[in-house]
């Protein structure tokens, strides 16, 4: 048995079975699980294999790194970044001839754009040669914005007035004498209308025809003062009337809808009744809200009648001008 042991601790001839067996038998785990003569006998009898025929693990690391500079799995390691005596990064040229690799050395600076064209980057503007980073506006960008008579966004205009909260102008001058003569003349009997109910008004088309008359077009607009307010049956929203760059006057309007593919026509009857409502201040149309105006037309030319639902065939009384007759879908009855 001490010989076949002896013979199990023999070095091979090859290089790769003498150096598998030998870490075999240097681990501990193995050395645990021979037999104990064998173990004894090792301990006593056996010596490491020859230099010549079993190379060592670091020799053949030491071979790679030397045959292989730049591979990662090298067990050498990368000497450390040097810097030379004057403090700046060292040339490439100098780590080559150093024996220093530094792979950031490989990457070419940034090109900047006169290298390139020349031409291009004298036509750029900068700090010195131009206002392209200057936070003042350019003349010519100011008298382009002055010339074009648009709103600048936000609802300021071009002097700079912020109509969604501003009241500039307001009371500050009256208007000519022919101006308010327009806007305070009475009223055409023809073109006050009747609703069903008994009150009378004045078609919306009406208001903006007097408006063009005293101001002429482009001459007044409505600034909306807040975003549409969308209720249950109703909208609403508020609206400024600007004369000539002035405030004139400010009013809610409101418009009923039944559906929501109606919400943007209610938007638009909001903002006509947001106008009638303003013209009050001006005196277009006053006598729709005096009580003996009303009670006045509507003995001269209104009378409440009897009329028939064509479709569900109920009957109701409503007013109505005594030279129209009743509008669809209600026609005339006798009681």
């Amino acid at each position: 048995m001490r010989s076949h042991a002896l013979q199990a601790c023999r070095p091979l001839r090859s290089t790769s079975s003498s150096a598998l067996q030998c870490l075999q038998f240097s681990h501990p785990l193995a050395a645990a699980r021979r037999p104990a003569f064998a173990r004894a006998a090792v301990s006593t009898t056996s010596r490491p294999p020859p230099a010549a025929t079993t190379p060592s693990r670091s020799a053949s690391s030491s071979s790679a790194a030397s045959r292989y500079p730049n591979n990662n799995n090298s067990t050498s390691k990368r000497p450390a970044y040097r810097v030379s005596n004057s403090g700046s990064r060292p040339s490439p040229t100098e780590d080559l001839v150093a024996g220093v690799i530094d792979p950031q050395a490989a990457v070419p600076p940034a090109t900047a754009i006169e290298d390139v064209d020349p031409v291009l980057a004298a036509r750029i503007p900068t700090t010195e040669t131009g206002s392209y980073n200057s936070t003042a506006p350019s003349s010519a960008f100011t008298a382009a914005i002055a010339s074009s008579g648009e709103a600048a966004p936000g609802g300021v205009d071009g002097q700079g007035i912020d109509w969604s909260s501003s009241f500039h102008g307001l009371s500050t001058a009256a208007f000519s004498p022919e101006t308010a003569a327009l806007l305070m003349r009475p009223l055409d009997l023809e073109d006050v209308e009747i609703k069903p109910d008994g009150i009378i008004y004045l078609p919306e088309i009406k208001y903006r025809r007097i408006l063009n008359q005293a101001f002429g077009p482009g001459g007044w607009g409505l600034a909306p003062r807040g975003e549409l307010v969308v209720g249950e049956k109703v909208v609403t929203r508020e609206y400024a009337l600007i004369v000539h760059g002035r405030f004139i006057a400010q009013a809610r309007g409101e418009c009923q809808y039944f559906s929501e593919e109606t919400i943007p026509t209610a938007g638009e009857g909001c903002k006509s009744n947001a106008l009638l409502r303003c013209c009050k201040d001006l005196g277009i149309a006053s006598e729709l809200w005096d009580p003996r105006f009303i009670r006045a037309f509507k003995k001269a030319h209104a009378q409440e009648i009897w009329v028939e639902h064509v479709v569900n065939k109920k009957k109701r009384q409503i007013w109505t001008r005594r030279d129209t007759e009743p509008m669809y879908p209600y026609q005339a009855v006798r009681k």
